[in-house]
């Protein structure tokens, strides 16, 4: 590709090894899913090695069960200077039927970094249409909002 991609899809079936002990698939494969697409699409979009800075407000809507057809959605929506926002939605159905639903939900920051581990700079995403500017325009007052939980969450960090 020679292009920057904004957005990716990943899809898979739900496998036995990813239940918990209530029977569902586990909260935290379908985090390492999240992670996994997080890394795609910043990676696509940058064109550089990307790690996973952040991920918050993930929010678990319904249960996924094993066989379920599992797609999970990446775009970005705000770029920084080697930072990205990428918005992430985790749907699933039953393969017979396609009927999807949203299970799962939450923001992802991916940094890009050169073979140092140091940030390296990405292009810039600017918003279009006017969905795009309002997740823009989210993005940033989420940002804002990290950044006092960032100072009010010091309590818990030791020196």
């Amino acid at each position: 590709m020679s292009q920057a991609q904004r957005d990716i899809t990943l899809r898979f079936l739900a496998e036995p090894q990813d239940v918990n002990f209530g029977g569902k698939v586990h909260g935290g494969a379908v985090m390492k899913w999240i992670d996994l697409a997080a890394y795609a699409c910043s990676a696509g979009w940058s064109g550089r090695y990307c790690v996973t800075a952040y991920a918050g407000g993930i929010r678990f809507v319904a249960p996924i069960h094993v066989g379920s057809l599992v797609e999970v959605e990446a775009k970005v929506i705000y770029t920084g200077k080697s930072s990205m926002h990428i918005a992430l939605e985790v749907n699933a159905c039953d393969p017979k039927s396609l009927n999807r639903r949203l299970t799962t939900h939450c923001i992802v920051i991916m940094v890009a970094v050169d073979q140092n581990g140091q940030p390296e700079r990405v292009p810039q995403w600017i918003p279009e249409t006017e969905i795009d500017k309002t997740q823009h325009a989210t993005a940033i007052k989420l940002m804002e909002i990290r950044k006092k939980i960032g100072e009010e969450m010091q309590i818990f960090v030791e020196d």
